[in-house]
């Protein structure tokens, strides 16, 4: 009998689409620094959208290479709006320090942004992720399961296709998402 010391854990994502404000490197007097932005999530009927705030922390390499690329547009007040999704939402509570609500308590949204799906610029989509295969998809249920010996016969290829598809997109989406 094998004993695992691997932990399991149980996600909570949260996905939608929002606008991207408060790009910002922080740099905690504690640890590393790290991206963080806002998002305006949109919420409720499409005729009465209302906003919910996340404060996030720019969380992976592909994440954090695609919300840097939106900096100037930020920046330039353009309307930048993404699909995403987010891990770990946590509040964190405050006091206003100025405004007509100095002196009261606040409540802020905290998470990590993990992946964003696409990204709007003024109304133009300027990059689009592109769908990762999953374990599921990758057997047609429509297929009959081959033996080992038939498997063995049959030519594999040096490279998967559904790798190489992915390769083939990721390179124009990445060079329009350049663009921005």
């Amino acid at each position: 009998m094998t004993t695992s010391t691997e932990k399991s854990y149980f996600d909570l994502h949260i996905t939608g689409l929002g606008y991207l404000n408060r790009i910002r490197e922080v740099k905690p007097k504690k640890g590393d620094a790290f991206l963080a932005c806002d998002i305006a999530a949109l919420n409720g009927p499409s005729d009465d959208v209302s906003y919910v705030r996340f404060d996030t922390r720019v969380s992976g390499s592909e994440a954090q290479h695609l919300v840097r690329r939106c900096i100037q547009a930020v920046d330039a007040e353009k309307k930048v709006m993404i699909g995403f999704r987010l891990g770990d939402l946590w509040t964190d509570t405050f006091t206003y320090s100025k405004g007509k609500r100095a002196g009261e308590q606040g409540v802020s949204l905290k998470a990590r942004l993990l992946f964003v799906s696409w990204i709007k610029v003024d109304g133009q989509l300027v990059y689009k992720a592109e769908p990762k295969p999953t374990e599921t998809d990758e057997r047609d249920p429509e297929v009959p399961v081959t033996s080992d010996a038939q498997q063995a016969s049959a030519p594999e290829p040096s490279k998967p296709v559904a790798d190489a598809a992915d390769d083939a997109a990721d390179a124009p989406a990445l060079a329009v998402a350049e663009s921005f």
